[in-house]
């Protein structure tokens, strides 16, 4: 039975190459995620338009009819795009691709359409719907991408050994797609690609990581990482995530395995924010448990100080992943730093001081890191979990109450360097950053208020004490 989506494609478009393609007797069709999409009923932004000919002169012809004025070219590619109505159109000619082993960019040729479909990477992908007026609408697949679909396999058109070294961005592609629909790899495919991990060498840390961060932000990111780890491919990039995996036992106690609890948390983190980084903290928070473990015959395994250490590898990672070196790194590095501060409050008193302290540290991201924390609650004791819970309920509303008192969150102390070398008329020296920091201690510490005058007193005092003379 000849299927039809005629009436699913409605877009200007659609109808605009429709009328060109018939009067000129050239064969287009729409081809690619977007016809994958349109049968998922999943929406979509970028519509592929190939054409068996030259994909620039349609685009043009296209553009001109639906009052585009901008159309981006890249002829060396055979490709061009416009932006209509919030959409990203995509034209090229039908291809024929052949690689070299050193290499993921293909030699191009012309060809025909069964040829373009062939160079697709999943059969899902090579689904196309053509723009002729003579079959408008008809479906041309050669893989069955509509019976993968319906069982929701991930497959390539043909021989996966082939598909995965020629281009092994593939097979991070065919993982995230994987994720992102909840679909399953077939075994020969996940075979491949185990067998071709190490040829993710030839791809860029940047193509890999934009792969990466699509599978972060799926809904259950956790599958993902888990294929990742299976097929060897998160070896090659993320040997640190890696050496997480795994349980030792020593006179009886064990560690939790800390690959898989930081997938629960990446899981449960995902499950209240779409952000990225925020979901980038939930993987890095105890990157640093394996360098720190320790064995201690009464208390066990320790992993002490891995905050720290783990901060200090946010940077190292992010240069080596080509992911953003800005306020974003800096952002993830501080919640891998604070993530123990709301849990060791939890477990003790929890004073105004300790408050204060975590409040002026986290500043804005205080939040986040509470967010993260609450992530970070895996027992599978359920009785343990719902006391963390409590507790850590109690720890949120006494920092909304310290922070409308004190209004301690990002402060700054209310005297400043200048007023101190005015005051007791000195030059920069030693002794002004010792009565700063005194002074912002007092007010952590709760011994002054944040305020100008109790803390201009304490300046005077303090420069009394330190031998400075008004």
């Amino acid at each position: 039975m000849k299927l039809n989506y005629k009436e699913k494609l409605k877009h200007p478009v659609f109808k605009v190459t429709r009328d060109i393609i018939t009067t000129e007797g050239l064969e287009s069709y729409v081809i690619g995620g977007f016809v994958r999409d349109l049968i998922l009923d999943r929406p979509s932004k970028d519509i592929d338009i190939v054409v068996v000919g030259n994909g620039l002169e349609l685009a043009e012809k296209v553009a001109e009819k639906l009052r585009v004025k901008k159309v981006t070219t890249f002829k060396s590619f055979g490709t061009a795009h416009f932006n209509y109505k919030d959409l990203d159109i995509e034209f090229v000619g039908a291809r024929k691709e052949s690689y070299q082993r050193d290499s993921r960019k293909p030699i191009v040729e012309d060809g025909t359409l069964d040829e373009d479909q062939k160079r697709r990477d999943f059969s899902i992908n090579a689904l196309a719907l053509s723009l002729h007026e003579d079959n408008f609408g008809d479906l041309i697949d050669p893989f069955n991408g509509i019976e993968d679909l319906e069982k929701g396999i991930i497959r390539t058109p043909l021989d996966p050994e082939t598909t995965y070294s020629d281009d092994p961005l593939r097979m991070l592609r065919a993982i995230r797609f994987a994720t992102q629909l909840d679909f399953k790899i077939e075994i020969k495919s996940l075979n491949a690609i185990k067998e071709n991990a190490e040829r993710l060498s030839i791809i860029s840390a940047e193509r890999i990581s934009e792969e990466l961060n699509k599978i972060i932000l799926s809904d259950t990111p956790s599958r993902g990482f888990k294929l990742l780890n299976s097929t060897h491919l998160l070896h090659q990039f993320f040997p640190e995530m890696v050496n997480l995996s795994g349980v030792e036992t020593i006179n009886g106690h064990s560690h939790k395995d800390n690959f898989y609890h930081t997938l629960e948390v990446l899981d449960n983190i995902a499950e209240h924010t779409d952000d990225l980084w925020l979901r980038w903290a939930a993987i890095m928070h105890d990157i640093a448990k394996p360098p720190t473990k320790r064995y201690n015959e009464k208390i066990g395994w320790t992993f002490h100080g891995h905050e720290d250490l783990g901060a200090k590898m946010v940077p190292k990672i992010f240069r080596r992943m080509k992911l953003p070196m800005d306020h974003k790194m800096k952002y993830v590095q501080k919640l891998v730093r604070l993530h123990l501060r709301p849990i060791s409050l939890v477990k003790g008193d929890v004073t105004d001081s300790a408050i204060r302290r975590l409040l002026n540290e986290a500043g804005d991201d205080i939040e986040d890191l509470m967010l993260l924390c609450n992530a970070d609650i895996t027992s599978k004791n359920d009785f343990k979990v719902k006391k963390y819970r409590n507790n850590f309920k109690k720890v949120e509303e006494k920092l909304k109450s310290v922070e409308e008192k004190d209004s301690v969150r990002n402060f700054q102390p209310p005297i400043d360097g200048q007023l101190i070398m005015e005051t007791f008329d000195i030059k920069p020296c030693g002794e002004i950053g010792t009565i700063k920091n005194r002074i912002k201690e007092a007010i952590l510490e709760g011994k002054i208020q944040n305020d100008y005058e109790e803390a201009f007193q304490m300046m005077l005092k303090l420069g009394e004490e330190l031998g400075l003379k008004r």
